[in-house]
Order: structure tokens, then C-alpha cells, then sequence
């Protein structure tokens, strides 16, 4: 099955996370519903999902109404949507092979297509690195998707419910969840699932809140994206909250009943969660001779283009210079944000004929949200120094940058009427998802 529309340029945009929905959004609004372009979102999942609400998602405390069905985002914003996984590349054709889409029971319910594009957008985001470390594939859970998260959300409330079964029983025994990583995901996490557990216990399913979280990470400091004054601040209300820290250890080998690590410990745990790095999916090596890095990213330059005039990369699966850094843009939600602001403006121009712009990272600083009990981190970044901020106020920034995506997404209207929603939801519903 071949997608062929000679009459209009053809723009596909692989991959809807923050990055690609809001540059399909943008140029729908822009050039689709002109009729200047046909623009195309392809994404593996039907649903979006702001990927740094993955850790409450997994928790079970995040409001369901904010996932994004991609059909009904495409219909009011004038691009269109397409349900599968790209497979492979032929940049002579200009094509892009998408793999067939199979039911649960591995029914096939859409055959292998191919679709042609005058400009491809490259917007896959980010998997979890996993170094090769023997039985973390196989053993630890991830949240690189909402998938993945629901799968987490699953079998945490299961162990929740089984540990409770078995209160009055000799083999009762404290449930353990250890998080291999103290980055913003794992520091984020152990405080969301820490406030869970508080949760349970209000509803009175484990009124003794036996449960035992664990952070194993290599790093002799939390969240090294932080200065370190901010970074003891967290540890210190980790350690606060109970957060068992396993600092200066490297994880050398997972299996079913916990983690080892360098060291010679074996940490034991019901639940393990891997936050511990992120690479570009493997397929991304072989895309037709694009050139990646190391960990799979496609190398583009400052205007986002990669070695092809006709092919762009955005967000995580993006490696974009940042002058007078060492290193590239970082992967955070603030910088696919920008890029896709900067693409759209470019894909605009070039379909008038105009310059690619080049884009320039604005470091507003970075923030983690401690669940209900703080939110820390630095303002401005590079651009004033670095400014520490928290509790409140810091509460109040981190939600803007979400805030800022559901503007680029749903418009400021849409945005506050979704705002007021689900304070009303959160007040008439359950804290806690228990399904």
C-alpha cells in the first residue's frame, strides 16, 4: 500500500511526543489548513502523554483526561494521523516503510504501508540505555513510554494488593521497589510512589505502609543536572521521606530476586525500575546512511537538518550542537519545545523559498518535582546563572513548562478550560488509580 499525492508538498513527522505533536499541530494550523502542505503525524501509539508525567502515570495519581487522542488532535488541527512504526527509510524514493500493526493476539489489523515525503521529520524520542548490563532487559521495568508506565502502574498496585493479602501470613514480608538511576525520572518517582504508599494507606489497604524504596546510582550525587547545593537539597528530603540512597554504586548485574552491584551488595527488590540513561532507539543506526552518534541520535546542525536537505531530527533522537558547551543540546522537555518551534518556522520558509533558521538553545534552568511534598531547582540556567528556587514558586514554574505544551498543542483557551476541568475532576475522583 503506497501513499502518492503529487498536488501538495508532503511533510512526515515521525513520532508524536512533545516534540513531533507540536511541530504536526503547528504546521497543521499554519500550511494544512491552508492547503499549502499535507502533513502527516506517524506515530506507534494512539495516545500522547507529556513524557515527563511518565513517573505519575506509573504511580497511578495522574488524571487520565490528560492523555491526547492523536485522531482527534489531527481532526481539529488539520494534519492527519497514522497508527504504526517506521521500519525503514529510502532516501533515493523519498520513502518511509512502516511495519504492519498486529492485535495483542498477533492478528494483523494493518498491513505494512509506505509512505512518500517531500521533508521527513525525525521526532522518535528516547528508549532507556541499558549499557548491556546483564539481566536488566529482562528484570527491570522502564517508562520510556505510556505503555510502559501503565504496564509499572499494573504491578505496582498487584504487589501492593498481594503484600496486603498476605498481612496475616508467617511468609509476610516488606515490599521492595528499588529505582536503578537518580535522575530527574528516578528522583521524581521515588517521591510520587512514596506519596502512594501514603495514599494505600489512607484507603486502608496496607495500613503499615511496608514498603521499602530504594535509588541505586553510579554517580556519587543525585540529579547531576543540578548544581550540587540543589542536588543535597533534594537528597536531603529523600533521606527525609525514608528514600534509601545507594550513592557511588554501579549496578553490574540485575536478576529476579534484586540488584548487585560493584561493590559485592545484593539490594532486594520486587520491583525494579531502570532511569539510569537514554540512547536514540536501535533501529535509528541504519537509517539509509544518515549519520548518528554513539548513542544512536541523528547528528544534525544548527538549523536542525540532518545530512540530507530533505530530512530534519527534533527532541531526544536528536544530537544538536550547543556552542560553548561541551557536549550537545540535553534531552529535556524545554528543548524539544523549542525545536519545534524553530522547525516550524523553517519548513514554513522553505516551502516559500525562504532560509532555514538556526536554533539556538535557551537554558531556563532545570526543576524536579518532589511530588506533593517540594519542587527544587535553578532558573535560567546559562542565560543569568544560576538562580535556586523552591517550594512553592518553583512548583508554580515547573507546571508553567507544561503549561507551555498544552498552549502549543490546545491553544491558551482550550489550555485553561482543560486547567479548570480537572480541578474540578481531582476533587469528585480518587487521588490513586487502583485498576
Amino acid at each position: 500500500m503506497t501513499d502518492k499525492n503529487n498536488e501538495k508538498h508532503k511533510i512526515v513527522i515521525v513520532g508524536g511526543g512533545a516534540a513531533g505533536l507540536e511541530l504536526a499541530t503547528s504546521l497543521g494550523k499554519k500550511l494544512g489548513k491552508k492547503g499549502l502542505a499535507e502533513v502527516m503525524l506517524l506515530d506507534a501509539s494512539p495516545t500522547h502523554i507529556w513524557k515527563p508525567l511518565l513517573h505519575e502515570v506509573a504511580a497511578g495519581t495522574l488524571d487520565e483526561s490528560e492523555q491526547i487522542e492523536y485522531l482527534a488532535q489531527a481532526h481539529r488541527n488539520h494534519f492527519r494521523f497514522r497508527l504504526g512504526k517506521m521500519e525503514g527509510l529510502n532516501r533515493q524514493k523519498k520513502e518511509v516503510y512502516v511495519s504492519p500493526t498486529l492485535s495483542d493476539s498477533g492478528e494483523e489489523l494493518i498491513p505494512r504501508r509506505t509512505f512518500s515525503y517531500d521533508t521527513l521529520v525525525m521526532s522518535v524520542g528516547s528508549i532507556s540505555n541499558t549499557f548491556n548490563i546483564k539481566g536488566v532487559a529482562e528484570h527491570c521495568l522502564f517508562l520510556d513510554t505510556t505503555a510502559q508506565a501503565f504496564k509499572f502502574q499494573k504491578q505496582l498496585v498487584e504487589s501492593y494488593i498481594k503484600s496486603h493479602a498476605g498481612k496475616n501470613n508467617a511468609d509476610d514480608k516488606t515490599l521492595s521497589i528499588v529505582i536503578i538511576g537518580a535522575g530527574a525520572t528516578g528522583v521524581e518517582l521515588s517521591a510520587q510512589l512514596h506519596e502512594v504508599t501514603d495514599l494505600l494507606a489512607v484507603y486502608g489497604l496496607d495500613e503499615s505502609s511496608d514498603v521499602k524504596l530504594t535509588i541505586i546510582e553510579a554517580a556519587n550525587q543525585l540529579l547531576p543536572a543540578l548544581p550540587v547545593k540543589l542536588a543535597n537539597a533534594t537528597q536531603q528530603q529523600l533521606v527525609k521521606l525514608g528514600i534509601d540512597l545507594k550513592l557511588g554504586r554501579r549496578v553490574i548485574e540485575v536478576t529476579k530476586e534484586g540488584v548487585h552491584t560493584h561493590d559485592g551488595e545484593m539490594v532486594p527488590a520486587d520491583l525494579k525500575v531502570w532511569s539510569a540513561g537514554i540512547k536514540a532507539p536501535d533501529w535509528m543506526k541504519d537509517l539509509d546512511g544518515l549519520e548518528v552518534n554513539r548513542i544512536n541520535q541523528l547528528v544534525v546542525d544548527e538549523t536542525l537538518k540532518t545530512s540530507d536537505d530533505n530530512i530534519f531530527a527534533i527532541g531526544d533522537c536528536a544530537a544538536c550542537p550547543w556552542p560553548g558547551h561541551d557536549g550537545n543540546v540535553p534531552p529535556r522537555a524545554q528543548a524539544a519545545h523549542q525545536q519545534a518551534s524553530t522547525l516550524s518556522k523553517s519548513i514554513v520558509n522553505r516551502l516559500h523559498g525562504g532560509k532555514l533558521v538556526k536554533y539556538t538553545y535557551l537554558d531556563y534552568g532545570s526543576l524536579v518535582a518532589l511530588g506533593k511534598y517540594t519542587t527544587v531547582g535553578n532558573l535560567m540556567g546559562n542565560l543569568m546563572g544560576s538562580v535556586s528556587i523552591g517550594g512553592f514558586i518553583a512548583r508554580v514554574v515547573y507546571l508553567s513548562l507544561y503549561k507551555m505544551h498544552q498552549v502549543a498543542v490546545h491553544g491558551y483557551f482550550r489550555t485553561a478550560m482543560l486547567t479548570l476541568s480537572n480541578l474540578f475532576r481531582r476533587s469528585a475522583h480518587a487521588k490513586i488509580k487502583m485498576h
